[in-house]
């Protein structure tokens, strides 16, 4: 199958009007499309299918639990289908079965293990400001998100662990935060803020043939080995934001295959 994939066009600030890729089967968008969801109108009667991850951004403001009823009904009205939490098997021209598995993957603040948690969670705090959610209408904090996280995580890895038993040919995870801090953005380093953008989720990769996220403003493609079988394939194909230079180089036609 072969996907584009688009993401972090934050398209509440960033003038950019995304166009299919040539020969691509599937777009999928990896979250932080547009704050206000008014950008998701631009997808509506795409050519091909259209799978949605939310991004953190897209619950700004927002209350935590309204979010993705609210958006799951706007993206029905649009034409596209939503997934966090969820999974869809898809079939393409030549007649192979894809499972997508889809969650957020919000941090668990786990990146580099349990010693490191707490200040990674303290430096998460300037970001839950500026993001300004809330659950009850109680401020949505690093320790609610962490709470979020390991939901996401059980969910991905007992959907990652159910047999195939012939039902799929290949398996492609779905988040917007990334799953390994071999995605960390080059220009800020190791620093405890990254654990609010990777999570430690090296030992899931090998369970996708190709896993695709989000999050961070940069471009990555990188392969992960797996014994007797061909490698796992990790991409991010963020846009970022043009005025920051994160948008130089980057190719909203390409198309991936899996």
């Amino acid at each position: 199958m072969k996907l584009q994939l688009l993401s972090d066009l934050h398209l509440e600030t960033e003038d950019y009007t995304p166009e299919p890729a040539p020969g691509a089967e599937l777009l999928v968008l990896a979250g932080d499309i547009d704050a206000t969801w008014e950008g998701l109108a631009m997808f509506a009667g795409w050519p091909v299918p259209v799978l949605f991850v939310p991004g953190n951004h897209e619950f700004d403001g927002r209350d935590i639990d309204t979010v993705v009823p609210a958006l799951t009904d706007i993206c029905a009205r649009i034409g596209i289908t939503l997934l966090h939490r969820s999974s869809r098997v898809l079939t393409d021209a030549q007649g192979k079965r894809v499972r997508f598995v889809a969650t957020m993957r919000w941090s668990d603040f786990d990146l580099f293990g349990a010693a490191g948690r707490e200040r990674a969670m303290r430096s998460a705090g300037y970001f839950m400001r500026l993001m300004a959610s809330t659950r009850g209408g109680a401020l949505f904090d690093a320790a609610a998100l962490r709470d979020e996280g390991l939901c996401c995580r059980a969910w991905l890895e007992a959907a990652l662990a159910e047999p195939t038993e012939g039902r799929w040919d290949k398996t492609v995870v779905l988040t917007h935060f990334a799953p390994s801090l071999r995605s960390a953005d080059p220009r800020y380093g190791r620093q405890p803020s990254t654990a609010s953008f990777c999570n430690a989720d090296d030992d899931l990769i090998p369970h996708a043939d190709l896993w695709l996220h989000g999050h961070l403003h940069c471009r990555h493609d990188y392969r992960v080995p797996r014994a007797g079988r061909e490698p796992s394939r990790v991409v991010c194909q963020a846009r970022g934001l043009a005025g920051k230079g994160e948008a130089d180089g980057f190719d909203g036609q390409r198309v991936i295959e899996v």
